[in-house]
């Protein structure tokens, strides 16, 4: 049988035909014109469609021409999905004019249009391509970098760039561009070489070809190419050949081919980053020469390119004027070398271009290897070096440095040169394939030779190297690859479409459905042969066909059209294909398996290339056998496989793995046709081509023959085992033994291609029957192989492996009896391999000994197909064998690895994928197996799939995690323990900020747009769900709402008086309107914090702001009284700065977490003038969330230049605010501009309105803050105390710029105290404390001396310095260089004066200020009590001044009592302030209780009569302040006591309320409900400069009042506010709940470490002095959040919104349903625990779980029906069981409860066909007794009952009785015959089997081996056994068989 003619007739039908137009040429005709589109633009394709006016198209399309459409092109790749997952769908990129069509679809998916692109020219080229974004650009950054998936579309001067995030770039081409190419690091250019370039004038070289551009905004630049020299030296120079043009890129491996047209060759080159060392070599000078022209080699090229980028066209540029690009000659070589290698030859062609002799003039092939026409003289050198040869100066101008490369081609291999001087042309396809094996090889076809040349290369075991190997040819006009399946398509000369692997022809692909030519015999085509050639004899034909190769041949081609008489002629295969060959043109758009082919007649079709497998077990059993045979004989298997599958008019899908078989047996030498059961299995559908057709019967009528093989078969005994066989009682047929001779004549035919190695492929079949075992999903496949082993075992006469098999299947192995005989002669040439062993592998027998603990063999694994069996072997050696080292890398002792090549052991690289990325220490086995499974991919799905006894450990680690998890375990970990609550905060944990679904869970459901404009109040968008649990008792919310709206009128209540006319009682309702006006103007500011970050905004929306309403409503009859009728005067501008904080306020409702972007703020500005401080407060709470920074430069330029006072406060405090602590240099610029004293003394004057100074100066603290910056201090220092200049300047407000220059010094400078570096030549505290207590002016040092030479015209101050002026910001400067740093000597200098004298020369509210920047000085002294409060009190003072609470006045003629009155309150309310910053956000309970008794003491004193001593206004200032440090303590907590205070103050308007005290009142108030709960105050050094610069105690005056401090650093306090809220969120149903929190402190100087209970949602204390929090049990989920390790955990989820996800336990309600935890049902069962079973209701069950399926579960199992009988019972069981998994909350144990009874009651009724169950009710029993599970629950003895403890008893006591109630019942004879090796009774099979798996007996040959028979007595038995390992109550059971007493049987 000559093997042509089995090629002419393999054939493979290639699926699905389609035709095939490219979707974007259908596109294309929709799509309006590019003509008429003038924008360069990229449409979303939804506007695509609407192709405006119908006339315009008409138009545009008679302008495209027949020549334009010619211009199309198209490429197609396999979809990318953004996330990286497989998706099945190709993407096509359509060129056609100006457009590019980039669309995705596939062929059960229509193409749709994913972008449009249009531009300006004709498009050259389209391309995908990914750049690196890299941070710097070595090739480690590779791995860590980001990729930017982008398209590019090249036109004649410019390249396009669109990522898919939606960037776009253009970069301009310096020169013509001829191709790009994307590569692994970004694009690659060739430049088009123009005619008149070459020759270039001899003494120059030409230009470089080749550019790279690693990211659309760098620049372009040369490559490099490395090339071995002669003698092994490397020369490195610019790619500057233009005869090299590349003809293929690959990314990966990163290769190019370029194609040599001098020369003819291909050569390939390897594509990389340049190295360091290359560059300098470049770029460096030339070695050679000392010559000037030297001096910059490169700069002319960057010359060059930087002149064309400037618009010159590159064609007309003239090239005369370049100097050398590289200089290099080559200097010493033999001419004679050149022309006789092909090897070195190639060298000189690489050097060609960089020798100047030799580049020249040779142009022709001839020339080129003729040395002497150019020898290698000096003299020619000193040509290209001479001075005389002018290199154009003018290029090399001194600025121009040069383009450095980036990427450099190395040589890798040349083609040979063939001797033939046949004209080699360019290849005009290369790809690169990889055959079945793996082994890789690139492809190049040369169309014009009708050549494919395929060379193999692999890569060295290092990686860093390619090795290429010969080329083969192959004939071929087209070819395409087919990566899916590792295969290519050839196109023969003659048309035949055939497949290869590799070098191996695999066979015809026929395709249904093309047309097919009329069979006539007229056809022009010379016939290939005569019938009786390709036929072979009839002979052959009629014996049983053996072999697969003679099989093949009968291939019928049912698919075409007219098959009638096809079968009697077999040649026309042959003249079909031929005639159909014209019709294929070619092959294009190869994807996946899918390619299309171009038809003869310009059409297109798509086949798909059938797979190599469809089902998972005959993949599984192909991927094994291919993993151990040599790669020859592998390729060939599955070559015939191949063919056998795929053959036309195949099997269907479920027939495959019978077809399998055959073809597997077959190649092994089996004589399939004569195997009884492989004659039964059932093919469905045709018969294939490989089953010969059955014998010729001799009569029609039938024979008893066919009646004995229907009663051998299968579908018989199946019938006769079937239930209704036994119901109709029919008898069983005898059936006659086969006839004998059918069972001995069956040889094996030792010449196939697999007999030699059928050892090897039993062994590795046996694998992958052990690895189906470990999924219970794959129990069909376990049976078909089973079958396949028992013949292969038997053939191969290894008892121990059929023993084994049978007792696994004891019904299916017994059966089937047919051997066939191996010649024991062939059996020497059997290749048995090392890793083949006597003694079966079983997976389930090492699982088994391992929990004995017994010692255990490695287990064998096959590499890449038992993944799961070396997951399962190693997990148990982690967790049962508690071996640590078991999953590291090194996993060699519980696994042997089986190659194919013994050799050399070769270690697995995955195996090293462990690495858990946490530096946590595991504390237990079971969190190690957990992690360790998550990394290496295991998720619940494949744990549901294991079978229950093997999953039993795994479940048991899981179940421990689940009850104490870490934290901050990742997402997948979370999810396989079943703790959905942990990974959904994981999950959380992973997204951007904002993105989260937390906002969607703890956002208010009000919808904006439901209330009317004017009802909008700015306080809608507050989380109503969580306040609600916060402060569920009452209305409190609702109430703050009322007292801090201001966009309702206000009630104007003025009782007419019978005195007074109507006008003046117009008037006086005027007056009292102004006067609630004061409080109106006030809210903002606190409804500022009440709304704090509260909202998302919609970034196409405006944000809403709330009106600023200053009018009236008069009742009784509500009239509207308005301030502007004119009737009083009211003060201008009264309510700018309201508006300014009603802007902030709207502002700061923005979360910092939303998405918003520039071009929305700029969108919020405000149309009309009159809302320009609002907006101007908006930019400043925008600075404060930290949204600021999205700004444009531009903008915010934009809005200073306008010159509007307010807008550049707000900006300048925002942008600063934002920048905090960056000493970011922008912005310090920025701010100096408003500075004069940061500006050069020569600068002009600007002229800057006085706030903005003072916001810039605060500004400068904000940048500079902790910085300690010694020039910055040094200016502000002296600003603290600048002297007024002459005119107007500094004259007014001086108060708030001294006080902003000190606040700002203090921040520069914070908390540094004495280790100022480097500033101690300032005397910056001894500085201060002179502008503290007064003295000389110190003469003034600096640049600005020259300004304050002449003193002020309107201020006369002499030469002191001004205290009232200076004080407080010196005060507060010294408080917070010195916070914290209790440092006693300064605060001595703040304490308060105590004699008489000393006191009358300070202010009383200077006091106020020492006392509290004293107290911030000595912070750990503060205590919370009045005692300490009251020590601040100097002797004086407090002897002689009235306490707050007396009532008469003492007198006394020496002492000025109002003075000692005043000093006492504020030096009381400075030590109050002091106390509200050291317990800020604390909630401290003794500094609440002492701030408030001091609040009662202040208001009792304002009503006291000795109140007009200190003053009212002394007192309301100190009332004030103390409110304010109550409000900070409980900040956030909305506390009742602090809120009634508030409420009181509120109501108090008129009198000395002015509009300061509002101020403070209503902050108070925002600071007790700031944020909305969510948010409270931190005490870090930079909260309390920001608060200190927010709560300054010295309030304004009126609306307008900036004078001694700015109103708009009142809104610093957002920098001290942080999230604090911990709000646990049901994970189940999604809303927030309550939940017990056990909060523990870090122990303190003043504490122990203490633990608190507090019920959350709750203000958690600042973090730093918390070292855990835990979610208490007994309602939730146990949860440990441990800030040892960190905080950041934490941080980010409170920074989330705080949403914590709990989970609900089993059985219990929430705190919200069941508050005192009566209701919970296990509440119920406990008090009658024994009756549990009965007494659980299945309706019950909802209460215990939210699981669907357990829901189901019990309404479908545990409900009683009406006639029940004897299945009450399994009910009551069922319930029990259910009972039992969801108190103890492992309801995945619920399926092993019940497959445990369900095994038993079968084994009960001796039902049992398989054992496995058996084997895993084994395992479950042998893992509770085993000794690691025994000592956890020693050491854990509180742990939940994983199982419960009776039913395994009861179950193991059932299952003995069944198995010793059959021994008495005649199991003994059998288990006697069975030990003694003789046939046992059919009867009894199953349950031996039973009992040999649960006793664990040995096979009789192990018995055998160990001399048992002739035993005495017991104890000899039980030494004997002991080597066997075999447990004593099975060795009980044995003992009378064995010592030859069968009678008594059980003990």
């Amino acid at each position: 049988m000559s093997n042509i003619y089995e090629e002419k007739v393999t054939m493979i039908a290639a699926g699905d035909l389609q035709e095939f137009v490219p979707f974007g040429r259908d596109h294309c005709k929709h799509h309006p014109n590019a003509l008429n589109l003038q924008l360069r633009q990229l449409q979303p394709a939804s506007e695509l469609w609407s192709s405006d006016g119908a006339a315009g198209l008409v138009g545009s399309l008679q302008e495209v021409t027949i020549h334009e459409k010619q211009k199309e092109s198209w490429h197609l790749r396999k979809g990318v999905s953004d996330i990286g997952e497989e998706v099945e769908y190709d993407e096509e990129l359509y060129v056609a004019g100006n457009m590019v069509i980039w669309s995705k679809g596939s062929k059960s998916q229509a193409s749709a249009v994913y972008k449009a692109f249009t531009v300006d020219s004709p498009v050259l080229q389209a391309l995908w391509c990914d750049f690196i974004i890299s941070q710097d650009k070595s090739e480690k950054a590779d791995s860590i970098s980001e990729v930017e998936k982008c398209i590019c579309i090249l036109q004649s001067s410019c390249i396009n760039v669109h990522s898919m995030e939606g960037k776009d770039y253009i970069a301009s081409l310096p020169f013509q561009v001829a191709n790009v190419w994307p590569t692994k690091y970004g694009l690659l250019f060739e430049r088009s070489s123009s005619a008149h370039e070459v020759p270039p004038s001899p003494p120059r070289e030409p230009l470089p070809t080749m550019f790279s551009m690693l990211h659309p905004l760098d620049e372009i630049t040369p490559l490099v190419c490395k090339s071995g020299g002669l003698f092994g030296t490397s020369r490195v120079q610019y790619v500057a050949d233009s005869a090299m043009k590349i003809v293929f890129l690959n990314t990966d491996p990163s290769i190019i081919m370029t194609y040599d047209a001098i020369q003819g060759l291909h050569s390939l080159w390897i594509l990389r980053r340049v190295k360091p060392e290359e560059q300098n070599v470049v770029l460096k000078f030339s070695e050679q020469g000392g010559t000037p022209q030297h001096v910059a080699t490169s700069s002319s090229l960057t010359a060059h390119l930087r002149s064309l980028s400037k618009g010159d066209s590159p064609v007309a540029s003239p090239f005369q004027n370049y100097s050398s690009i590289h200089s290099q000659s080559r200097s010493t070589s033999s001419p004679s070398l050149h022309s006789r290698s092909p090897s070195i030859s190639n060298m000189a062609a690489l050097s060609r271009s960089h020798s100047p002799a030799l580049g020249v003039h040779s142009f022709s092939g001839v020339q080129r290897f003729n040395f002497s026409s150019h020898n290698q003289s000096p003299k020619r050198q000193s040509v290209s070096h001479s001075p005389n040869s002018t290199s154009n100066d003018s290029f090399l101008t001194p600025e121009m440095e040069p383009i450095i490369p980036e990427l450099c081609i190395d040589h890798l291999w040349t083609e040979v040169i063939t001797t033939t001087r046949e004209k080699n042309s360019p290849a005009s396809k290369v790809f690169i394939t990889s055959d079945l094996c793996g082994q890789k090889f690139l492809c190049f076809l040369i169309e014009s030779q009708l050549q494919l040349r395929c060379v193999k290369f692999q890569e060295t075991n290092d990686k860093t190297q390619l090795i290429f190997g010969s080329v083969t040819n192959l004939h071929a006009k087209d070819a395409a690859p087919v990566e899916k399946i590792d295969t290519m398509l050839v196109l023969e000369g003659n048309g035949n479409l055939v497949l290869y692997t590799g070098l191996v022809r695999v066979g015809k692909v026929f395709i249904p459905g093309l047309p097919v030519p009329s069979l006539t015999m007229s056809n022009t085509m010379p016939r290939p042969s005569t019938p009786l050639d390709s036929v072979s004899t009839p002979k052959t034909l009629s014996k049983p066909l053996g072999s697969l190769d003679e099989v093949v041949l009968l291939s019928p081609v049912p698919e075409l059209r007219d098959s009638s008489k096809l079968h009697d002629s077999p040649y026309i295969d042959d003249c079909t294909f031929q005639q159909l060959g014209s019709y294929i043109h070619s092959v294009r758009d190869p994807v996946h398996n899918r390619v299309t082919l171009e038809l003869g007649n310009g059409s297109m079709v798509r086949i798909t290339i059938p797979e190599i497998a469809t089902s998972e077990l005959v993949k599984k059993c192909l991927q094994a056998v291919k993993s151990i045979l040599p790669k020859e004989i592998a390729v060939q298997m599955l070559v015939k496989w191949y063919n056998v599958h795929n053959a036309p008019g195949g099997p269907s899908y479920h027939s495959e793995w019978n077809l399998f078989v055959t073809c597997l047996m077959n190649m092994m030498g089996y004589n399939t046709d004569r195997l009884a059961w492989i004659r039964n299995l059932d093919f469905e559908g045709s018969l294939s081509p490989v089953i010969a057709p059955k014998k010729a019967r001799p009569s029609d009528t039938g024979s008893d023959e066919d009646w004995e093989y229907l009663l051998n078969s299968d579908y018989h005994q199946n019938v006769e085992s079937h239930l209704l066989t036994r119901a109709l009682h029919l008898n069983p047929l005898e059936v006659s033994q086969m006839k004998e001779d059918v069972l001995h004549n069956l040889t094996l035919d030792s010449s196939t291609l697999l007999f030699t190695q059928i050892p090897a492929i039993f062994f590795v079949l046996h694998l992958v029957y052990e690895e189906l075992k470990l999924n219970s999903l794959m129990g069909e496949g376990i049976r078909s192989l089973v079958v396949l082993l028992v013949q292969l075992a038997r053939d191969l006469q290894l008892e121990p492996y059929l023993d084994y098999y049978y007792r696994d299947y004891p019904t299916l192995v017994k059966t089937s009896r047919q051997t066939c005989i191996i010649d024991q002669a062939q059996t020497g040439f059997m290749h048995h391999p090392s890793f083949f062993t006597p003694e079966p592998p079983s997976i389930y027998q090492w699982l088994s000994s391992c929990l004995k603990g017994e010692g255990a063999s490695p287990y064998p694994y096959l590499s890449g197909v038992c993944e799961r069996s070396k997951l399962i072997v190693l997990s148990v050696a982690l967790y049962i064998l508690g071996d640590e080292r078991a999953v590291s890398n090194e996993a060699s002792q519980y696994l042997s690895k089986v190659t194919s090549a013994p050799k050399k052991i070769q270690m697995d690289q995955n195996d090293n994928r462990f690495s858990f990325r946490h530096s946590t220490p595991v504390n237990s086995l079971a969190e190690k197996l957990v992690l360790w499974m998550t990394n290496v991919g295991f998720t619940l799905r494949d744990l549901e799939s294991l079978p229950f006894g093997v999953a039993l450990p795994i479940r048991d680690a899981i179940y421990h995690c689940r009850e104490q998890p870490a934290s901050d375990w990742p997402e997948a970990v979370c999810l396989l323990i079943g703790r959905q609550d942990l990974s959904k905060q994981a999950c959380e944990g992973n997204l951007p900020k904002g993105k989260s679904s937390v906002a969607q869970v703890l956002s208010s459901d009000v919808p904006s747009g439901t209330e009317a404009e004017e009802e909008d109040d700015g306080m809608n968008d507050m989380n109503q769900e969580v306040m609600s649990l916060i402060w569920s008792e009452d209305l409190r919310v609702q109430e703050v709402r009322r007292l801090l709206q201001s966009a309702h009128p206000v009630r104007v209540n003025v009782v007419q008086m019978p005195e007074v006319n109507d006008h003046e009682y117009i008037e006086e309702k005027e007056n009292r309107l102004l006067q609630l006006c004061q409080r109106t103007m006030a809210l903002p500011l606190g409804r500022g914090m009440f709304t704090l970050f509260s909202y998302h905004p919609v970034p196409t929306e405006p944000l809403p702001v709330p009106k600023l309403n200053l009018t009236g409503r008069a009742p009784p009859r509500n009239t509207t009284v308005d301030l502007n009728s004119g009737n009083i005067d009211v003060p201008p501008n009264m309510a700018c700065w309201a508006s300014f904080h009603n802007g902030v306020a709207a502002g700061l409702k923005i979360a910092p977490a939303s998405q918003i972007d520039s071009a929305w703020i700029v969108y919020n500005k405000p149309k009309n003038a009159e809302l320009a401080n609002e907006y101007a407060g908006f930019l400043m709470a925008l600075g404060l969330n930290g949204h600021l920074t999205k700004l444009a430069t531009l903008n915010i330029h934009d809005y200073l230049t306008k010159g509007h006072e307010m807008t550049s406060i707000g900006l300048l405090l925002g942008v600063s605010a934002a920048k905090l602590g960056t000493m970011d240099m922008s912005i310090t610029r920025l701010l100096s501009i408003h500075i004069p004293a940061l500006l050069p003394p020569t600068s002009t004057e600007l002229d800057v309105p006085h706030n903005v100074q003072v916001a810039a100066v605060i500004g400068i603290g904000l940048v500079y803050q902790g910085t300690a910056h010694r020039h910055t201090a040094e200016v502000l220092l002296a600003e603290i105390g600048r002297p007024p200049g002459p005119e107007m300047e500094y004259c007014t407000d001086r108060e708030s710029y001294s006080l902003a220059a000190g606040l700002a010094l203090g921040m520069v400078c914070l908390g540094h105290g004495s280790n100022l570096i480097g500033m101690s030549d300032l005397n910056v505290p001894e500085q201060l404390y002179q502008y503290m207590v007064g003295g000389h002016r110190r003469f003034q040092a600096g640049m600005h001396r020259e300004k304050h030479k002449s003193p002020s015209y309107q201020i006369k101050e002499g030469d002191t310095i001004n205290v009232d002026v200076t004080c407080p910001g010196a005060t507060l400067a010294l408080a917070m260089i010195y916070l914290k740093t209790n440092n006693r000597s300064i605060a001595d200098w703040l304490r308060a004066p105590d004699t008489m004298y000393l006191l009358d020369f300070v202010k009383p509210e200077f006091l106020l200020l020492r006392t509290l920047a004293r107290c911030l000085i000595l912070w750990d002294d503060i205590l919370p009590n009045s005692k300490w409060v009251d020590s601040n009190v100097p002797q004086i003072i407090r002897e002689n001044s009235i306490s707050l609470n007396e009532s008469e006045i003492p007198t006394s003629e020496d002492l000025n009592l109002e003075t000692l009155a005043q000093a006492h309150v504020y030096i009381i309310a400075g030590a109050c302030l002091s106390l509200g910053f050291r317990f800020a956000g604390s909630e401290n309970l003794a500094a609440f209780n002492c701030l408030y008794k001091f609040a009662k003491d202040f208001m009792k004193c304002l009503s006291a009569p000795t109140a007009s001593v200190t003053g009212h206004y002394n007192l309301e200032t100190c009332l004030s302040v103390v409110l304010l440090s109550l409000a900070m303590v409980m900040a956030g907590s909305g506390n009742l006591k602090v809120l009634q205070l508030c409420r009181f103050m509120h109501k108090k308007t008129g009198g000395e309320m002015n509009y300061g005290f509002h101020l403070a009142h209503h902050m108070a108030l925002g600071l007790l409900f700031l944020g909305g709960g969510r948010y409270s105050l931190s005490t870090s050094n930079s909260s309390i400069a920001a608060l200190l610069c927010a709560l300054y105690p010295h309030f304004p005056v009126h609306s307008t009042d900036n004078r001694y401090h700015l109103q708009a650093l009142r809104h610093l306090y957002v920098l001290a506010a942080e999230p604090r809220l911990l709000v646990p969120v049901d994970v189940d149903t999604n809303t927030p709940c309550y939940a017990l929190l056990e909060v523990t402190y870090k122990g303190t100087q003043w504490y122990e470490e203490t633990t608190e209970e507090l019920m959350a949602p709750t203000l958690l204390p600042e973090l730093h002095l918390l070292k855990q929090i835990k979610v208490r049990g007994p309602r939730y989920w146990e949860l440990l959040i441990d800030l040892s390790k960190g905080i950041h955990h934490l941080k980010s989820i409170l920074s989330k919104d705080g949403v914590l996800y709990v989970k609900l336990r089993a059985g219990q309600l929430s705190y919200k349903e069941d508050p005192m935890g009566w209701q919970s049902l296990l509440a119920q069962t406990v008090t009658h625990r024994n009756s549990e079973a009965r007494a659980f209701k299945p309706e019950a069950i909802s209460a215990f779980t939210s699981d669907p399926a357990l829901l189901s579960f019990a309404e479908y199992f545990c409900k009683p029906t009406v006639n029940l009988g004897q299945k009450q019972e399994i009910l009551d069981l069922f319930s029990s069981i259910l009972y039992e998994c969801v108190t103890q909350e492992n309801p995945e144990m619920l399926p092993a409860y019940i497959a445990i009874d369900q095994a038993v009651r079968r084994l009960e009724r001796r039902e049992m066909s398989e054992t496995f169950e058996l084997w895993q009710i084994k395992l479950v029993l042998e893992f509770f007794s085993s000794r690691s599970h025994q000592e956890r629950m020693q050491k854990t003895p509180s742990r939940g009952l994983f199982m419960n403890s009776e039913f395994l008893p009861v179950m193991k006591c059932t299952i003995d009785n069944a198995l010793d109630q059959w021994l008495q019942a005649g199991g003994d004879v059998c288990l006697h015959s069975y030990l003694s090796g003789q046939p046992t009774e059919e009867s009894h099979l199953s349950m031996l089997a039973c009992f040999l798996i649960y006793h664990s007996v040995p096979t009789p040959g192990q018995l055998s081996a160990g001399g048992l028979e002739g035993s005495m007595s017991f104890s000899e038995l039980l030494l004997k056994f002991k080597q066997l390992k075999m447990p004593v109550r099975a060795l009980l059971r044995l003992a009378p068989l064995l010592l030859g007493s069968p009678q008594s049987m059980v003990l």
